[in-house]
């Protein structure tokens, strides 16, 4: 399996997911130097000015780090953008990525223009495509990307509903290029047994939100690590595209589960009695809160996936069962 050469020396195989308002400058550069992928989505900032400014700021911070500390295992960083006719900002946000020469590029919702894939390559960078079924993976490959991102059924936010052993290996038939696995993973077990299944990475979102960094409520953090699985709903009704979201936050905003329906293909008319906003109330989560107990830092976070990844591949390889990612020594 083909892993680009700047997601080779990762302390993890994990890629942390761009995140509506939880990922900020902060988040990412704390992902970064713990040796794992810190990834935002270009809309956090309110403007592409800002966008521009976030992503001065990043390198200059990851440089100094490189600088003050060349023995430590750096992540480069990734920039999420929504590739669909509703984002207004999307060229000028693009124009800016490449010309800073943003180290791995994330598209949802559409397959990135042919284009924009060969100017990201032209300066060293890759672009990752997140899909959810086997049509937006061809579609994706076709325009020349550089790896997949599968959202399998259990992951925060818009997932997919196919089981991750059905997923990875029907992809597997027909690409053997780079794979992160995304849907349910908040373990170091989970990332092994996400590369034991055939991807190469893991791609983790929901973990991150129970983080000191994320730029989120303490009230959304608490719920998180108090949630479990059967708390998660999966529903289209606030954006049109299905989605996981915590019920307690449905509910703290005056909505009536039984009714969480949308007409016609549209979003449900949000305006509920409470005041609250969608992007800002209504949180998503993955199946994988279960596995939360309390809020930890970024640093505490990897630092204990990766023991527990350890742990995991210890219990492997008596058995000859050891993943295709190479552990990085400390």
């Amino acid at each position: 399996m083909a892993t680009p050469a700047l997601l080779q020396s990762l302390r993890l195989p994990v890629i942390a997911s761009p995140m509506l308002i939880a990922s900020y400058p902060d988040m990412v550069l704390a992902q970064c130097k713990s040796g794992i992928v810190g990834s935002f989505p270009a809309l956090n900032a309110r403007s592409s000015t800002q966008l521009d400014d976030w992503l001065g700021m990043i390198d200059a911070d990851l440089q100094a780090h490189r600088a003050a500390l060349p023995e430590s295992i750096l992540g480069p960083y990734a920039l999420n953008h929504i590739c669909h006719p509703s984002n207004t900002r999307l060229e000028a946000d693009l124009r800016i990525a490449i010309d800073r020469r943003v180290p791995v590029m994330i598209t949802s919702l559409r397959a990135p223009a042919r284009e924009v894939v060969d100017e990201v390559h032209r300066y060293g960078g890759i672009l990752l495509h997140d899909v959810t079924t086997i049509r937006h993976a061809e579609k994706a490959l076709e325009a020349g990307v550089d790896g997949l991102i599968l959202v399998a059924a259990g992951a925060g936010g818009h997932a997919g509903t196919l089981s991750p052993f059905a997923l990875v290996p029907e992809v597997r038939r027909f690409y053997s290029g780079f794979v992160a696995l995304a849907g349910s993973i908040a373990t170091g077990d989970a990332i092994a047994a996400a590369c034991a299944l055939g991807a190469d990475c893991a791609y983790i979102g929901t973990r991150f939100i129970a983080s000191r960094e994320a730029n989120v409520v303490s009230g959304y953090k608490d719920t998180i690590v108090q949630a479990t699985a059967a708390d998660i709903v999966y529903t289209d009704a606030f954006t049109g595209v299905h989605g996981n979201y915590l019920r307690q936050s449905i509910e703290a905003a005056g909505i009536d589960l039984r009714t969480l329906t949308r007409v016609e293909g549209a979003r449900m008319d949000f305006s509920p009695e409470s005041g609250a906003k969608q992007w800002r109330d209504i949180w998503g989560a993955g199946q994988g809160v279960g596995s939360m107990d309390t809020v930890l830092s970024v640093a505490e976070i990897v630092e204990r996936l990766d023991a527990e990844y350890r742990a995991a591949i210890a219990r492997l390889e008596p058995l000859g069962r050891s993943t295709p990612h190479t552990v990085m020594p400390h």
